[in-house]
């Protein structure tokens, strides 16, 4: 079975871009944070199963970062791919994790390192650039954060992405900051969900 995943980090962003081909049989697309660990994800849970079930034969990833944001956890996810013999193939890299001859690769080894790297500094470097403009926007006095009278409904607050991935991670028994931490939020975003989430 050949397997195409596909992620994007917000709701409204546009997976065709990583839909190069469609001689798949199969294709998982998850809309979430690259921070979560893959197999905590939706289709990452899905891939998991066609592995345990022994019908995965490769899987295909448009870049190594939409494996993830993490570097531990792309090279814990590549390792357990290997482990259980499955090529990874990513597409705009031009590279697969084990040849044609069931052998690693140990040039695409570094190279994954390399650009797992990279893509976790990207994540990084987007957060840095975020907070920078809001500080900027803060001396300028133009960033005053929600209007006075301005009431965000429960409804909407856990209807965001980051809220239900929080919400998620507490009902898989992760602890507060854990939640936090993979959900790339703030402490006080995870208790406001834990409140108002797992006490309706």
């Amino acid at each position: 079975m050949k397997i195409l995943y596909t992620r994007v980090s917000s709701i409204d962003q546009n997976l065709d871009r990583q839909k190069t081909d469609t001689n798949f049989d199969l294709v998982l697309e998850d809309k979430c944070s690259g921070a979560i660990p893959f197999f905590d994800r939706n289709g990452g849970g899905e891939i998991l199963k066609y592995i345990n079930h022994g019908v995965l034969k490769e899987l295909h990833v448009w870049e190594i970062d939409r494996l993830g944001r993490n570097l531990r956890d792309i090279l814990n996810t590549i390792h357990f791919f290997t482990e259980k013999r499955i090529p990874i193939f990513f597409i705009n890299q031009g590279i697969r994790t084990i040849d044609a001859d069931g052998k690693e690769n140990s040039i695409t080894k570094l190279m994954i390192s390399i650009l797992g790297t990279v893509g976790e500094m990207g994540r990084l470097q987007s957060k840095e650039n975020q907070q920078a403009g809001i500080a900027i926007a803060k001396l300028k006095g133009k960033y005053r954060g929600r209007k006075l009278g301005a009431k965000e409904t429960i409804l909407d607050f856990l209807s965001k992405p980051q809220s239900k991935q929080v919400l998620d991670y507490l009902k898989k028994g992760y602890k507060a900051k854990e939640a936090a931490k993979l959900a790339g939020v703030h402490i006080n975003t995870v208790t406001k969900v834990k409140k108002l989430g797992l006490n309706t």
